[in-house]
């Protein structure tokens, strides 16, 4: 079971999380919901296309002009307090590594906080805690945030990765996380090459063994990109492909940028794995 906000979803349900970008820079719509009407009319057509999460950010992850702590909360705090109002039930998640802007969109209705550089701030757990919400624990390989990977190495990738995020996900819950509102993501091209993201992939019943929900962010990354020698804009297919790999692997939360064609893609894996009916039945009945 995971618990987050005022949802809860069982153990074999995949949930969606849309990503909204509130950076003039960001590398899949180069800042297309930058200013507060589009974001939000984004965060209108993400929940209407199925997505149960939204996903703020502040920051894009790869290197660019410096956006300080305060800048980050300038961006991100009034956009969460309208999506709060606006859409009780969804579960607005932001995404940030500091603790400060941790505190500010919690202060306003943030349910879970998405850790993408694995910890490098200890005490955004520290936040999560002490507000109860949700925390992502994240697989970065050790990266300062914003950082591209350099001939990085791993005797073994996954067992790094289980090592780390395990490791934050039971710091979390001793620091008063609850247990049921704790995911890991294995971190894909964060700190990794596409070798490493594609063994990550390979390998993802290890993580789920944990018994930790597993959240995987595959939107468009470099790694996709690699795999089928496609330009940024090419990459949804390759995107999908491997989101229907991941799904019937065992993951259960997808950090994305197409949310209705995602939707299909898992809950198609869904009923074929025998978790979810069809949504109507009609062939052969008349």
């Amino acid at each position: 079971m995971l618990s987050l906000g005022r949802r809860v979803f069982e153990a074999h349900e995949p949930v969606i999380m849309a990503i909204v970008n509130r950076t003039p820079d960001s590398f899949y719509d180069q800042g297309a919901t930058f200013r507060d009407e589009p974001a939000l009319a984004r965060v209108e057509q993400a929940v209407a296309e199925g997505a149960a999460i939204i996903d703020i950010g502040g920051v894009k992850a790869g290197p660019g002009d410096e956006v300080t702590a305060e800048e980050e909360v300038r961006r991100t705090v009034g956009f969460v307090a309208e999506v709060r109002r606006r859409f009780p039930d969804v579960v607005i998640s932001v995404d940030t590594w500091r603790h400060e802007v941790g505190e500010a969109v919690c202060d306003v209705g943030a349910d879970l906080l998405n850790d993408a550089w694995g910890g490098v701030d200890p005490r955004l757990a520290e936040v999560a805690a002490r507000y109860k919400v949700g925390l992502v624990c994240t697989h970065a390989g050790g990266a300062e945030p914003r950082t591209r990977p350099h001939r990085v190495e791993y005797d073994d990738v996954v067992a790094d990765i289980l090592r780390v995020t395990v490791g934050l996900a039971e710091r979390a819950v001793e620091l008063g996380v609850e247990r049921e509102s704790v995911l890991i993501d294995p971190g894909h091209d964060f700190g990794k090459n596409t070798r490493h993201s594609l063994e990550a992939t390979r390998r993802l019943p290890e993580l789920v063994a944990t018994g930790w929900p597993v959240l995987v962010s595959l939107s468009n990354k470099d790694f996709v990109g690699e795999t089928l020698d496609t330009p940024l804009k090419e990459r949804v297919v390759g995107t999908l492909a491997t989101t229907a790999v991941s799904a019937w692997l065992g993951a259960q939360v997808y950090r994305v940028h197409e949310v209705a064609e995602t939707r299909q893609v898992v809950d198609m894996v869904a009923t074929i794995a025998g978790h979810r009916p069809p949504a109507v039945a009609r062939r052969g009945l008349a």
